[in-house]
């Protein structure tokens, strides 16, 4: 009898979600979920405000934005690489994107309060994949200190 309910109800062990694919959106979401993790806490201010960045730059609405950010999450846990993921924006976007890209991940690393050396040190690495100046980047983290 239960190899029938097995069967049934089939191998919950075998459900596997798709990766999505690995285009801008997803990478920038990527990016956010990387820079969250940085510290090795991922926490609920830092889910809320992926959400949030998600949501405004995509126009979506909190439940698809949720959506994307578990996607993107996924695709943060396949490529273990963080200059990989930066590349796939580096040629896909613009500069102004760039650094909304970047004060967007420093609203994530900030989210939470506390700034964590290893959070400040890929950022800095994402920067530089990006193009983005030094001078640059330290205006736009100053944006979001203050």
């Amino acid at each position: 009898m239960l190899d029938r309910l097995k069967a049934f109800f089939g191998n919950p062990s075998s459900y596997h979600t798709p990766l999505p694919d690995a285009d801008a959106s997803h990478a920038m979401g990527a990016l956010l979920v990387r820079a969250a993790k940085a510290d090795d806490a991922y926490l609920f201010e830092e889910i809320v405000m992926i959400d949030r960045i998600l949501a405004k730059r995509h126009g979506l609405n909190p439940v698809e934005a949720a959506k994307m950010r578990a996607e993107c999450e996924l695709l943060e846990r396949e490529i273990p690489q963080t200059s990989e993921i930066a590349m796939i924006l580096e040629h896909a976007i613009s500069v102004t994107e760039k650094e909304a890209t970047l004060l967007a991940l420093w609203q994530v690393v900030f989210a939470d309060g506390v700034k964590h050396d290893e959070e400040d040190e890929l950022l800095h690495r994402i920067e530089a994949v990006l193009g983005v100046a030094p001078e640059r980047a330290k205006e736009l983290q100053a944006q979001v200190e203050t």
